[in-house]
């Protein structure tokens, strides 16, 4: 036997905090040495941090990261660190891993495949290493190896994937698996999006099969940069075999996934193997004194924790991934807590209960004094003695009435309030309402009245909620969450600098009908089966509804819009897959036959694609969301769309000739 005892080291990381990425990294790298860890796999570009965007491109950055770099190599006494930075080479910023052996850096793996699609833009700052191709980095007068290489560590063969690298269809292993390679190190920035860690442990567990070695995958944890969320995926798998996986959505600065292998096992599979390779190039052996300590044997348990084995997992992976977004985004910010403008409605509830999960789960990750030592900055919340406590200090709700408000809307906000123990405010706002109202009359000349300025009229109730909501925001040095979710964006249902004003989106990402059916879980069946939300009863007993209308013209979302089922297939049928009205009307009548006429449906699709294409320059004001899932319409980072476009006339003309002319279904004789 050959046994080496490897650990994936899981970091959050803040784009160019320097103090606080090397703490991190320091922090993984003295825990892995206690574990008398062998080699170490830290994340994808952990010392600069991924999301650093354009600074890629100042050069001082790659010198920091290089200046970092020199802090870790001191660390690595009887070790082997891999560690992911930033360096220009020839004038051309690369994504490379560093790899280091007992204090000495043996060389850098240069990215091959880069992530260009969705919220990815790599090739912007990057430029791909070609497969095969070696060179010389030259770093204070010395030269070390740069490019595509696998080094021979004590007769041990270590060659990398680079998150990307995992994803292509021709991925590097194939290469790897030729040079004889015994542990592939895959370091990520994987963001997350739901389900996608069964994704990764396909490629990972794959990929130890089918190149015979053992595999070792990291990634980045937490909120990152603002928009993207990090889960802390981290897995080691040997010959196919799936040995151990992480913790994923954890509140710590750092953790490590440990395994002890066998490496006998995958040498006698390559063995054995009988497929033909081109000749591939030599390794790098690591010229240093260095041994692999010897290991006992570790019997290896696989599973998945509770909670993504209890049949919702998007439920769980929707509140815990926001969850830690809104925490990492809190204490990186620096703010003293959040403010929600509390309507008693579907969006804004689900703030405030996402702040409340916010607490009660970072408690439960690391402790009562751990959550506050990590918002240290907040002295208010020091002497809270549980979650309520804490949450009566950082959520902060604001109920402005009008009066077109229900008292069942007040009711709702009130008792969800009530039962999370949040900082609550009741302010009548119908007479800045009024106010407003009269000064545009007086300058008109004439009363508004509902039949000729319904839209006006509801969207002063909405936009004269925002300075109050803000000035709460100020006096407390917040952070105001704005409540608009995905569906409302699609089609622009959401009053610029109204619902719309805050300083994040946590619900842009998300689309109605599932925010609902989540509500409606998080009070009957809750997180792990027991974490639930019981305030939450009066709000999902209630109609959608903007409440911006008297009381007797019954208003509610849906009748505004269309089903908001509906208006989610029109939205990803036409924008996710890309297709034209006339195609989506034709999916649109196989989902809902029975169940809406097609004169309905026609209807519906008519209003959405010219709402969606009226409505972009709304999309482009939104507050920052978190990216969840891959139907994100945020068009600064996945979906581009003109601000001034044709909308999309020409089509739904053809749409309407084609209904007129015979009725006929389209795309059946038409």
């Amino acid at each position: 036997m050959k046994l080496i005892k490897l650990a994936a080291g899981v970091v959050n990381t803040t784009p160019l905090d320097w103090k606080g990425n090397l703490q991190a990294i320091t922090e993984a790298i003295e825990e892995a040495r206690q574990k008398r860890v062998s080699l170490l796999c830290l994340p994808e570009l952990s010392l600069s941090g991924y999301g650093c965007e354009d600074m890629f491109f100042a050069p001082y950055v790659a010198e920091t990261a290089l200046a970092q770099l020199e802090e870790v190599r001191h660390l690595t006494t009887d070790m082997a660190v891999s560690v992911g930075l930033p360096v220009v080479l020839h004038n051309k910023v690369y994504n490379a891993s560093c790899f280091i052996v007992n204090k000495q850096i043996r060389g850098f793996v240069l990215k091959k495949n880069l992530a260009n699609n969705g919220i990815h833009y790599e090739t912007r700052w990057f430029h791909a290493w070609a497969p095969g191709e070696r060179t010389t980095l030259r770093i204070n007068g010395v030269d070390y190896p740069a490019g595509d290489l696998v080094f021979d560590v004590a007769g041990v063969r270590i060659g990398f994937e680079i998150c990307e690298d995992a994803w292509i269809a021709n991925r590097p292993g194939r290469d790897l698996y030729a040079r004889g390679v015994d542990i592939i190190l895959n370091p990520s920035a994987s963001h997350f999006s739901f389900h996608k860690s069964h994704t990764r442990e396909r490629f990972v567990q794959d990929g130890s099969r089918a190149f015979g070695c053992v595999y070792v995958y990291t990634n980045l944890l937490g909120n990152e940069a603002g928009r993207a969320i990090y889960d802390g995926d981290a897995m080691i798998a040997q010959s196919g075999e799936m040995l151990v996986s992480g913790t994923r959505f954890s509140y710590t600065d750092h953790y490590l996934l440990t395994a002890t292998v066998d490496l006998e096992k995958g040498r006698v599979e390559q063995a054995q193997n009988r497929a033909a390779f081109p000749k591939a190039a030599e390794a790098l052996e690591v010229p240093v004194p260095f041994q692999w300590p010897d290991m006992a044997p570790e019997r290896h348990v696989y599973q998945l924790e509770s909670w993504e084995a209890n049949g919702f997992l998007k439920e769980e992976e929707f509140a815990r991934a926001v969850s830690l977004a809104l925490f990492d985004y809190l204490r990186k910010s620096r703010a003293q807590g959040f403010v929600v403008s509390l309507s008693g409605g579907a969006d804004s509830s689900a703030c405030a209960a996402l702040v409340y999960l916010m607490v009660d789960l970072g408690i439960q990750s690391i402790g009562l004094d751990g959550f506050k030592q990590k918002l240290s900055h907040i002295p208010a919340i020091q002497g809270a003695k549980d979650a309520r406590g804490i949450v009566g200090h950082l959520l902060h709700c604001i109920w402005q009435g009008t009066e077109n408000s229900s008292a069942e809307t007040k009711y709702s906000a009130t008792s969800l309030a009530e039962d999370l123990n949040a900082d609550f405010h009741d302010v009548n706002i119908n007479g800045l309402v009024e106010t407003y109202k009269s000064l545009i009359e007086d300058g008109l000349g004439r009363k508004l009245g509902w039949d000729t300025d319904d839209i006006a009229l509801q969207n002063i109730q909405a936009r004269v909620r925002a300075p109050g909501a803000w000035l709460l925001t100020n006096v407390y040095n917040c952070l105001l969450l704005a409540t608009s979710n995905r569906s409302e964006a699609a089609v622009g249902y959401a009053t610029m600098d109204g619902d719309t004003s805050g300083s994040i989106s946590p619900l842009a990402g998300i689309d109605k009908t599932f925010l609902r059916h989540w509500l409606r879980w998080l009070e009957e069946t809750g997180l792990g089966g027991g974490l639930t939300i019981k305030g939450l009863h009066a709000m999902n007993n209630l109609q959608p509804t903007a409440e911006l209308r008297p009381p007797d013209r019954k208003q509610t979302d849906e009748d505004d819009l269309m089903p908001y089922e509906v208006l989610n297939a029109i939205e990803a049928y036409g924008f996710r897959d890309k297709q034209p009205p006339k195609e989506v009307l034709r999916k649109l009548e196989v989902d809902f036959e029975s169940v809406y006429s097609r004169e309905k449906l026609l209807s519906w699709t008519e209003r959405f694609f010219r709402l969606w294409s009226r409505n972009q320059w709304k999309r482009e004001r939104y507050a920052p969301s978190f990216h969840v899932d891959d139907h994100n319409l945020d068009p600064r980072t996945w979906l581009r769309f003109p601000i001034l476009s044709g909308g999309f006339e020409r089509e739904l003309a053809e749409l309407r000739e084609q209904q007129s002319a015979g009725r006929k279904r389209i795309g059946f004789g038409s």
